[in-house]
């Protein structure tokens, strides 16, 4: 990297975000944002909390983190080098590359047949995770904060009393008869 070398911290969040952000684009957060493409005009997974999600142990991924970056900007050099681009030495090789291009090695990596396909599927997963389900935020906590994801997809906000109840019937008919012994909060008997 340039004269202003990123630490390897610095290094493997950018890196991360700008692949959470190719499976899922936002916005970008200030006009120098190199991480995120910018490619849309609503928050994306990056904003959504990708890189909290992949960072929680309960995920399984946080480990191989590390690795998995050092993979990814690897695999941005050689694609960079079959495609004769240059990529800017300031920034990790990932960020470096543009939008479509990021998009392009995705594809590659994520395809059937590719020896670390897993690896990064389980990235691309957990990216929409934290942008369509929120789940490294309780559902209570992720509305009240007006969370991107659940925004944009018009989650309910739960009643009063902070519990969710839904009078309508989601297929617009009741596709089965309440159980007799079902008590009053829902709970089964």
């Amino acid at each position: 990297m340039g004269a202003v070398a990123e630490s390897d911290d610095q290094v493997q969040k950018s890196t991360l975000e700008a692949f959470a952000d190719t499976i899922l684009p936002g916005v970008k957060r200030s006009p120098d944002d190199r991480a995120i493409a910018g490619v849309c005009d609503d928050p994306g997974a990056v904003e959504a909390g990708a890189l909290e999600l992949l960072n929680d142990p309960a995920t399984g991924v946080a480990a191989g983190l590390g690795p998995l970056s050092q993979a990814l900007n690897a695999h941005a050099v050689a694609y960079a080098g079959e495609h004769g681009l240059s990529l800017d030495e300031d920034v990790p090789p990932f960020v470096a590359l543009d939008y479509e291009n990021r998009v392009a090695l995705v594809e590659r990596l994520t395809s059937p047949g590719h020896p670390e396909q897993s690896g990064w599927v389980l990235l691309a997963m957990f990216s929409n995770m934290a942008f369509d389900s929120a789940a490294h935020l309780s559902t209570g906590e992720a509305i009240a904060n007006g969370h991107p994801g659940l925004l944009q997809m018009g989650f309910a906000k739960p009643d009063s009393d902070g519990l969710w109840r839904f009078p309508d019937f989601s297929y617009g008919r009741e596709l089965a008869k309440r159980h007799p012994e079902t008590t009053e909060s829902g709970s089964p008997a």
